[in-house]
């Protein structure tokens, strides 16, 4: 019987990876959702590819795409499992978060993994370093009760997996159509120290900075994996966050990224799109209103936060 078995357990470490954790080589752990869920065909495999190919730009650096199929983590993805993903027909590919996790293992087939299930499964790896795009957070609204609703508590798990799972994830900051000041403070409640690399605010997804100042700023990769290494290693319990900067030559103006994300919820709520819909509504809709520019942006920051990953976790090793 299989139920009582751990994710450790149900892992599928690729050869190249496990020959690079037993080596000590730098590894990094990426998430599969930006290609089933998050970008269309050929775009997706694309995206997926160069992020990798940005990892092995880091001498000795090895990539470590993670799924799941059929009952298993799959850690390290080969191309055909690159394509399967991203060209399986829309609906046929769960999205496995921690705690969709059972259900996606349980069930069979193919799940993309998110923020949280890839830390997961990235940790029970001993990988600790994982690059996403953006993290997910407190949603606009979500601590609000408002004309005697409850407030709906929409809060990615995202925000606990860093809580209570010791990985460094590097991403371009909180998504920006969250409410970025309330996941920050949630983070500060989990205890997950946010780092800022290279600038004194945190950075905006879309646009270089959230106009919110940084608790804490790496003016270098070193820098910030000193802070990494000495979190870490005082076995507290929760992850680090490491926020990058979209690079400066895609990234959209400050003021243009938080007018179409403004313009965007609120034609979001005038529609009535709520639940799991509103992300994915809000990404497109925003693309609209920055006539494509937001595009652009958005697949550049996963590939330089790959990039960026993989020096963090050749900085590690060193220190």
């Amino acid at each position: 019987m299989s139920a009582g078995r751990s994710v450790a357990d149900r892992l599928v470490v690729a050869p190249e990876v496990a020959a690079a954790l037993a080596a000590g080589r730098p590894v990094v752990a990426l998430e599969s959702t930006l290609i089933s869920h998050g970008l269309p065909y050929p775009q997706n495999l694309e995206v997926a590819s160069a992020s990798e190919a940005a990892v092995r730009e880091t001498t000795g650096a090895v990539p470590a795409t993670v799924a799941v199929r059929d009952g298993r983590v799959l850690v390290g993805l080969d191309r055909a499992a690159l394509e399967a993903l991203a060209t399986a027909p829309k609906g046929s590919v769960r999205k496995a978060a921690r705690p969709s996790l059972a259900v996606a293992l349980a069930e069979g087939g193919w799940a993309a993994t998110t923020v949280s299930a890839t830390m997961i499964a990235a940790a029970a790896a001993g990988i600790t370093v994982f690059a996403t795009g953006g993290i997910g957070g407190v949603h606009r609204g979500a601590l609000d009760a408002s004309a005697g609703a409850p407030a709906s508590l929409d809060i990615s798990s995202d925000l606990e997996e860093l809580g209570r799972t010791p990985i460094a994830v590097v991403c371009a900051g909180p998504k920006a159509i969250l409410d970025v000041p309330a996941t920050l403070e949630y983070l500060e409640t989990r205890g997950v120290p946010v780092i800022s690399l290279g600038q004194d605010e945190v950075a905006g997804f879309f646009a270089r900075s959230s106009g919110i100042k940084a608790a804490a700023v790496a003016d270098g990769i070193d820098a910030a994996a000193r802070i990494v290494a000495t979190h870490l290693g005082m076995g507290l319990g929760s992850g680090a966050l490491v926020c990058v900067p979209v690079p400066a030559e895609v990234a959209l103006p400050d003021d243009v990224a938080r007018d179409a994300i403004a313009r965007a919820i609120a034609d979001a709520e005038g529609e009535g799109i709520v639940g799991p819909a509103v992300t994915p509504w809000l990404l497109a809709r925003i693309a609209e209103l920055t006539d494509g520019r937001s595009v652009p942006a958005n697949t550049a920051l996963i590939v330089n936060n790959a990039r960026l990953a993989a020096q963090l976790a050749a900085a590690l090793l060193e220190s």
